[in-house]
């Protein structure tokens, strides 16, 4: 599977973007989508995810619960992180991957996810 994110972008504080993250090569609909983020100097950290191997459940990082909403759209292929009410806090590359058989427990772990997108640059000022 190949991953292309996009969407990303600077904003300011309050601001609102949606990212992007489209697969070739094979469909999303046997896979765990997730969304990452890593700031400079941090360690690449959940953001959000999607199994669409299994109903369709949502799971998000509590920092940005409320405000972010994952989803996606099989027939395209592509899987959607829409940001609302971005803080300064929320600056980092973005990185969507995705993996078939990624277990509830570890959904939350980078390592676990075999296929990764190259990363989109979401800068938020205040």
């Amino acid at each position: 599977v190949q991953l292309q994110a996009s969407g990303g972008g600077s904003v300011q504080a309050g601001g609102s973007l949606r990212l992007s993250c489209a697969a070739s090569g094979r469909t999303f609909s046997r896979q765990t989508v997730g969304w990452f983020r890593q700031a400079p100097g941090k360690e690449r950290e959940f953001v959000a995810a999607i199994r669409w191997n299994s109903g369709g459940y949502t799971y998000y990082a509590d920092s940005v619960k409320g405000r972010f909403t994952i989803s996606g759209d099989n027939a395209k292929s592509t899987v959607y992180l829409v940001m609302n009410s971005l803080r300064p806090e929320d600056t980092a590359v973005y990185y969507c991957a995705a993996d078939p058989s990624i277990i509830l427990s570890s959904i939350r772990m980078a390592r676990q996810y075999e296929y990764w997108g190259q990363g989109t640059q979401v800068t938020v000022s205040s």
